[in-house]
């Protein structure tokens, strides 16, 4: 089957490797639609960070570079291995790509598996990816979904859940003030889950093509642009001077974090999603004196069941959020190329393994 294999960065290759075996507790998914993360772009651009390095095998997966690339993707199952009883052969499927040892707790009840030793994800560091024909994933991972939901937006589930994550550490509640300090991919489907929850959602942005599709997503009450007004002065005259409840910062830049600490009321909460790749600056006395909670997030944890509810309860609407879809073998040059050198033009671009569904609009 073919698929994309990260060999270290700025070497991606499209290959002909062999299927992976099916065992017991697995099912095979024909892959319909794997999106392209950010996360896959600083593998290639400054990795190997997830992905194991060749001769350093990851101590949970065994596997090292080359590995498979893609963990936002959709499917339809094709194999069921013995012992999987819940799921048979063409359910639409997503998967919650983790790679955890076996002796950690991933329950129904577990609030930290996500947080584990040598945690890791498939698609990063092994165990198959969502960019080749077909992966066999334990079922654990595996989340069945209705399947009148579109297998193309259902490949959004994955960094939705990331949202939706981001959310629930925030404590946001119907009725209150969010703002979201970004309206890059994360920062747009941050401010979809607050609006599906029923809070009003300002986004700050500079880029006027990604203010543009937050409000044409419906996902926004403003988007305001940080190089032409106030943002802290904007959201206090829409919450009498109070500021905002919750803020989501979704940049890794220091001034949106500023404005952010700015923004929110006194015991307000900020949640940081973004992935900081270098030690930022921190006001602590503002901090003491606004008795504010800075909390941090990452990934998901029992949350695709409600993320995936949430979709199929009509309340989101993923559609807005594909900007383009292409072929396997073009995911370097029309995919990574675009979302590094001309990211302002797209927000999710999917790529089909098969090459099914291209000629669909």
């Amino acid at each position: 089957m073919k698929a994309a294999r990260y060999y270290d960065n700025h070497d991606i290759r499209i290959e002909d490797i062999p299927e992976q075996k099916l065992e017991p507790g697995t099912v095979r998914i024909d892959v319909a639609w794997c999106g392209i993360c950010g996360t896959d772009l600083h593998e290639y651009l400054d990795g190997p960070i997830f992905c194991p390095p060749k001769g350093h095998p990851h101590p949970i997966s065994g596997e090292e570079s080359p590995v498979t690339l893609g963990h936002e993707f959709s499917g339809v199952i094709s194999e069921v291995g013995e012992g999987v009883d819940d799921l048979k052969v063409g359910d639409h499927v997503v998967v919650e790509p983790y790679i955890v040892g076996d002796d950690v707790y991933t329950g129904p009840e577990s609030k930290d598996y996500h947080l584990s030793k040598d945690m890791n994800f498939i698609g990063l560091a092994g165990r198959g990816g969502g960019l080749s024909e077909n992966i066999v994933v334990r079922r654990r991972w595996v989340h069945k979904i209705d399947s009148k939901l579109p297998l193309d937006e259902a490949a959004l589930i994955e960094p939705l859940s990331v949202a939706y994550h981001a959310v629930e550490r925030s404590g946001a509640k119907e009725g209150q003030t969010a703002l979201v300090g970004g309206a890059g991919p994360i920062g747009l489907l941050t401010a979809t889950v607050l609006h599906a929850l029923g809070l009003k959602v300002y986004i700050s942005e500079l880029s006027p093509l990604r203010r543009q599709k937050a409000l044409d997503a419906g996902v926004v009450d403003e988007a305001f642009n940080p190089a032409e007004v106030d943002v802290v002065e904007e959201v206090r005259k829409r919450t009498d001077g109070k500021g905002a409840d919750v803020a989501f910062e979704c940049t890794s830049v220091q001034v949106v974090f500023d404005t952010l600490m700015d923004a929110v009321r006194p015991t307000g909460v900020i949640v940081v999603v973004s992935i900081w790749g270098r030690k930022a600056q921190f006001d602590m006395h503002k901090l003491v004196m606004k008795e504010l909670d800075v909390r941090g997030t990452i990934g998901y944890v029992n949350t695709h069941p409600k993320t995936i509810a949430l979709v199929e309860s009509g309340k989101v609407d993923l559609k807005p959020f594909i900007t383009k879809k292409i072929a396997l073998e073009h995911l370097v040059d029309e995919g990574f190329d675009t979302l590094i050198n001309h990211n302002e033009t797209a927000v999710k671009i999917l790529v089909s393994p098969s090459g099914k569904g291209l000629d669909e609009k």
